[in-house]
């Protein structure tokens, strides 16, 4: 897919009555981290508070990281995990998980956390009714790599996931190592031959395997199934997604163990095949109750390139196998296996499979469900936020125009929603409708189609948002 050059950023689509309204939070890439308002007004900044990703708190706190290790040495390993207030301060830090002495950099302890965490009392990280993280206390999961060997996997060094649970004084009271239970993985033969030859390896520290790579873990928190008797779901236990692997299991808080498991291989029953293959997913998690879907499985299931096993064209070593040019979010029943609800390439009015690539981020991203129904969704290599109503209507977008100047792109690694209570330093924003654009008669000023006159933009279809929209201003000229 090309890109055009020039195109707007903001909020582009915003329709108030159809919306869930609150703020929106993300990491502005090298900036920090960002909240705006439906309108895209940027209302708060936490300049060099990075997010991977930035959550919001009630009281107007938010976490995220200050510092990250040498590449070099480490692979998105941040240095610590922080909350801070209003006003910058930082309440609580936690970095004490590993002591670190990298050649030429100064030891220090690091907290080696990557990907994702959960603060106790709310179990996925995002406003749901009645379920309030803590902001003064309470244990926190986080997810961390390790270094380590293990020779049923390969006899390289491998780049390790890992789950701990810290106390707000900083003691760590349970860890869980995910090479520890590969033999419930159920990888076939041929791709624990990959893997012996290959875990991913990545340059970092000399080389290492990214053999799993879990980009998401949450807690399950109270659910029907459990409430129903099945005892995979209670509410302790912890789902995570495995990137490299297309694996989506969740562990048995008490044990470890593996108690439910999508992948790696999804042509083993007829129920994965109608799934489909899951391909280098994002934030997978359980709906938590309270909100519509509550109990079902969300996941932004991108696409790409992931997994290991028979060599084909394109994957002639047989890493990275899975190929699919398209992205889906998915809604699944976790007991059936079926899909609820679902937004594809169809859902957003492409024509499959021509221009199924028009949704499509092959990394990062992330779904969270929202007390209306609706769905917001981080299309994220491409810095697109979409909300979209369950008959998959757009009723709210946002195209980041924050670029990195490393990776010269706009990508969002994960945005989250939260209510304006939340953030009770500001009064709830004025709430102006943002029409569609007809994109067939937008022009940039001074572009007129043959044969059409000239005529001015309607106050309020398309508001200025600042130097750093790519946006019209209402009063300029425009071609009709």
């Amino acid at each position: 897919m090309t890109y055009p050059s020039v195109y707007p950023t903001g909020v582009t689509i915003y329709n108030p009555e159809k919306c869930w309204n609150g703020y929106t939070v993300f990491q502005a890439k090298e900036l920090g981290a960002l909240v705006i308002d439906m309108n895209g007004a940027e209302v708060q900044l936490w300049k060099g508070l990075h997010g991977f990703p930035n959550k919001l708190l009630p009281g107007g706190y938010v976490m995220g990281h200050t510092g990250e290790r040498n590449n070099a040495y480490g692979m998105q390993d941040q240095i610590d995990l922080v909350q801070m207030d209003w006003e910058g301060n930082i309440v609580w830090r936690f970095n004490r998980y590993e002591y670190i002495e990298d050649p030429g950099e100064k030891p220090q302890w690091m907290a080696r956390q990557h990907h994702d965490y959960q603060r106790e009392g709310n179990p996925v990280g995002y406003y749901v009714p009645g379920m309030e993280p803590r902001v003064d206390g309470g244990n926190t999961l986080i997810l961390c790599h390790k270094n380590l060997k293990n020779p049923k996997i390969s006899d390289k060094l491998l780049l390790d996931d890992t789950i701990i649970e810290v106390t707000w004084e900083g003691d760590i009271v349970w860890e869980w190592i995910c090479s520890d239970h590969f033999d419930e993985y159920d990888f076939s033969e041929e791709a624990k031959n990959i893997l012996c030859r290959d875990p991913n390896m990545r340059p970092s520290g000399g080389g290492m395997g990214d053999w799993m790579h879990i980009n998401s873990m949450s807690v399950l928190g109270p659910n029907k199934w459990y409430d129903a008797g099945d005892e995979r779901f209670h509410p302790d236990n912890i789902i995570w997604d495995g990137r490299e692997t297309n694996i989506i299991a969740i562990i048995e808080k008490k044990t470890g163990k593996i108690v439910w498991k999508l992948g790696p291989d999804y042509n083993t029953s007829k129920e994965l095949r109608e799934l489909g293959w899951i391909i280098g997913q994002h934030h997978a998690h359980m709906i938590p109750r309270g909100l519509p879907g509550e109990g079902n499985i969300l996941v932004f299931d991108n696409g790409g390139w992931a997994g290991y096993g028979a060599p084909n064209p394109g994957a002639p070593k047989g890493i990275k196998n899975a190929l699919r040019d398209y992205s889906r979010v998915l809604e699944i029943d976790p007991v059936t296996l079926k899909i609820v609800w679902q937004y594809t390439p169809v859902e957003a009015g492409f024509v499959h499979p021509v221009d199924s690539n028009r949704f499509y981020s092959p990394f990062i991203s992330s779904a969270q469900r929202l007390p209306n129904g609706n769905t917001l969704i981080t299309e994220g290599s491409g810095g697109r936020l979409i909300e979209v109503t369950p008959e998959h209507e757009i009723v709210w977008e946002y195209i980041s125009p924050y670029w990195g100047k490393n990776m010269k792109i706009n990508m969002i690694y994960r945005a989250y929603r939260a209510p304006y209570e939340w953030i009770p330093q500001l009064d709830p924003p004025k709430e102006v409708p943002v029409e569609r654009i007809d994109v067939t008669t937008f022009r940039v000023p001074g572009a007129a189609p043959i044969g059409r006159k000239k005529e001015t933009i309607v106050e309020g279809v398309l508001p200025y948002q600042g130097d750093a929209a790519l946006c019209v201003a209402a009063g300029d000229e425009v071609a009709e």
